[in-house]
């Protein structure tokens, strides 16, 4: 495969599990062009219009030296100077490939969170509730990250000549559709329930180990689950914690989430819903493990780093 192939791949993917469904995808990509046709020509020129064919603008192909056969990738968590030094030294590494956000794709994290309001939704908050509660959440996010030295890895894989893309959301997606299908097939009724599910997953298994495995934030293991959303597994990063309130309202008991924030810790036991944490770098390894295991049928060697702990489920 090419790293061309092997980014469509990510993207196709990270389509199919999105929560929006395919059909969803289509709209949200026919509105953007719908915007652009609206521009004047120096909006046009300014607008980056790989967003008319790609949903997931956290993601992206920073640099290709030489998009030859790919046969052996580095792939990480988080990529930074060091990973692409060390893929220098390895000296046989044909792609490196980071799952958070790089270059312009940390740019744009932002633009992906509109999701969350799709996911909200599709767990019952009235669509018009969490637009209005993103937009505010989402123009933070855009600020927090304006100052980033956006360029610096990319920068560092040019100098070594060294391939490099990032994969976020498409990830996350595949991840938030794995523990979404496996909760509807056990069903937990009770908190600990839920956890005991959760560390039965390999990668939380593993992250157990080093005392970052599923985690209760709020609530008690004997608190019974209600509706679990899946709410804060994929978007970008967090959300407005003012959408607890509205979750709660929408009948959900139970948020899983990756992290989470004293601010929406304290939103949350305020609407009464439980949070149980399943793990960040955990659940990146899962969204990017299921990936990983479509490359792994090709014939691509895999070389985990930064924090991936490498699982797979083709044998």
């Amino acid at each position: 495969m090419t790293i061309k192939e092997i980014y469509n791949l990510a993207i196709q993917m990270g389509i199919k599990a999105d929560f929006r469904g395919e059909q969803g995808v289509r709209k949200f990509l026919e509105n953007k062009r719908k915007q652009y046709e609206k521009m004047d020509e120096k909006e046009k020129q300014e607008f980056d219009k790989e967003a008319l064919e790609n949903p997931y603008l956290d993601s992206g192909i920073h640099h290709i030296t030489d998009d030859k056969d790919i046969k052996k990738i580095l792939i990480g968590v988080g990529i930074e100077p060091a990973e692409i030094l060390m893929a220098k030294e390895l000296g046989d590494i044909d792609l490196i490939i980071g799952h958070h956000p790089l270059g312009k794709g940390l740019a744009h994290l932002a633009d992906v969170m509109d999701l969350q309001c799709d996911v909200l939704n599709f767990y019952g908050v009235p669509i018009n509730i969490a637009e209005g509660l993103m937009k505010e959440r989402i123009e933070e996010v855009a600020r927090g990250v304006n100052w980033r030295n956006h360029r610096r890895i990319i920068d560092t894989a040019k100098l070594l000549k060294q391939n490099l893309i990032n994969i976020h959301t498409p990830c996350d997606n595949l991840a938030a559709k794995f523990l979404k299908d496996l909760i509807e097939q056990k069903n937990p009724e009770r908190i600990g329930e839920l956890i005991d599910l959760l560390k039965e997953i390999p990668e939380y298994k593993e992250a157990m180990k080093i005392g970052a495995g599923p985690k209760i934030f709020v609530g008690d293991k004997e608190n019974r689950c209600g509706k679990i959303a899946l709410t804060e597994i994929t978007g970008g990063t967090e959300g407005s914690p003012k959408l607890y309130e509205k979750m709660a309202n929408a009948g959900i008991g139970t948020v899983i989430g990756m992290h989470v924030s004293e601010e929406h810790k304290k939103e949350a036991e305020n609407s009464n819903i439980n949070v149980v944490i399943a793990g960040h770098i955990s659940s990146d390894s899962l969204g990017m493990n299921l990936f990983l295991d479509e490359l792994e049928k090709q014939g691509i060697e895999i070389i985990p780093c930064s924090g991936l702990t490498r699982i797979s489920r083709t044998g």
